[in-house]
């Protein structure tokens, strides 16, 4: 395959362009492999999406809070056999 100055760049727009469609980086990775492109390079694409990625995610600045809530143990009014099957 040849390789020019924005082979690199191409491969990272392609992988940039389908991970935001829904596919997974290991999908995209064994099919650019399988069309010819070299595993190096198509790794080297994917470590710099990966670093373009981790740099946009959010920093949270403080742990969440998980509040636990006890609940009351309500259990449901057991009715005789003849209840539930006549209703009363």
């Amino acid at each position: 395959m040849k390789k020019d100055k924005n082979y690199l760049d191409d491969l990272v727009e392609y992988i940039n362009k389908n991970v935001k469609k829904g596919y997974t980086v290991e999908s995209l990775k064994w099919a650019l492999v399988k069309q010819g492109h070299s595993k190096l390079e198509v790794e080297k694409a994917i470590k710099f999406v990966e670093n373009q990625l981790a740099s946009k995610a959010p920093v949270l600045e403080t742990k969440p809070e998980i509040k636990y809530e006890v609940m009351p143990n309500v259990e449901p009014e057991k009715k005789s056999f003849w209840k539930r099957i006549f209703g009363k």
